[in-house]
């Protein structure tokens, strides 16, 4: 799958915060992935009360839906991003885990929502994805 990445001057610097403003793919096989969350097989909290670790468990939550679609996270054009109760820490904690899943050269584009809670009490981020194979 081809793709570019555009990040233009006249608009902000998103790779500070992990993310490009702009992402073009070639037509190919389209996957929409459910939000992730920090739950494992057994929908055990991996974190609970930890923003950095929910976080993480998530991305590797995602990562796993996108081998078994037959890709990688480097095939992701898109994210959706819930953040309880976002914060300037929340940010730093969430723009620190994208830098280090998905690069800073070519991230996909991406779109964070704060909001007051999610499905379960306890979760404190979500993430969702689209991707082109």
């Amino acid at each position: 799958m081809s793709k570019s990445h555009l990040n233009p001057k006249s608009l902000f610097n998103s790779t500070d915060f992990g993310f490009s403003q702009i992402v073009i793919s070639d037509p190919g096989k389209l996957v929409f992935i459910s939000g992730q969350v920090a739950w494992d097989e057994n929908r055990v909290i991996a974190g609970k009360g930890d923003l950095k670790t929910q976080v993480q468990k998530s991305i590797d939550n995602l990562a796993l839906a996108m081998q078994m679609a037959g890709g990688t996270l480097a095939d992701i054009v898109m994210l959706r991003i819930y953040i309880v109760d976002y914060d300037e820490t929340a940010g730093t904690i969430v723009g620190d885990a994208l830098r280090k899943n998905f690069g800073t050269e070519n991230p996909p584009a991406s779109t964070w929502v704060s909001v007051q809670g999610l499905a379960n009490p306890d979760f404190m981020f979500e993430i969702e994805g689209q991707a082109v194979l």
